[in-house]
C-alpha cells in the first residue's frame, strides 16, 4: 500500500506539473479561482474529519498543519484574484486600471 501511494502521488505531481505549464497566462487567473474553490470543499472536509474526530495525536496535528495550510492557500489565493481582477476594473476618467487602452496599447491610442 505505501508503495502505491507514493506511486500516485509521484505521477499526480507530474500530471500537474505538464498540465499547469501548458496552461496560457490569460488563463492563469480564472483558473487559480477554479482550484481556490475546490481546495475551500476541501478545507470543509478536513473539518469534518477533525469533527468526528481522528485516532492519535500526530494525526490530530497533522490535520490541523494541513487545515491552517490549506486555509493559507485559498485567503492568499483569492486576494491575487481579486488584484488580478481590480486591475480591469473601470477608472473615473473610463480608462481601465491595467494601464492599456483601446486596441491593448499604452495610453489608449489607436
Amino acid at each position: 500500500m505505501p508503495i502505491e501511494s507514493i506511486a500516485i502521488l509521484v505521477l499526480a505531481g507530474f500530471v500537474g506539473y505538464t498540465v499547469i505549464s501548458k496552461v496560457p497566462n490569460t488563463l492563469h487567473t480564472p483558473l487559480m479561482s477554479g482550484t481556490n474553490a475546490i481546495h475551500g470543499i476541501v478545507l470543509l472536509g478536513g473539518l469534518i474529519v477533525l469533527g468526528h474526530g481522528v485516532d492519535g495525536v500526530l494525526n490530530k496535528i497533522l490535520l490541523v498543519v494541513a487545515i491552517a495550510f490549506g486555509m493559507i492557500n485559498v485567503v492568499g489565493g483569492f486576494l491575487v484574484t481579486d488584484r488580478m481582477l481590480g486591475m480591469f476594473k473601470q477608472r473615473p476618467g473610463g480608462q481601465r486600471s491595467g494601464g492599456r487602452g483601446a486596441g491593448g496599447r499604452e495610453g489608449g491610442e489607436q
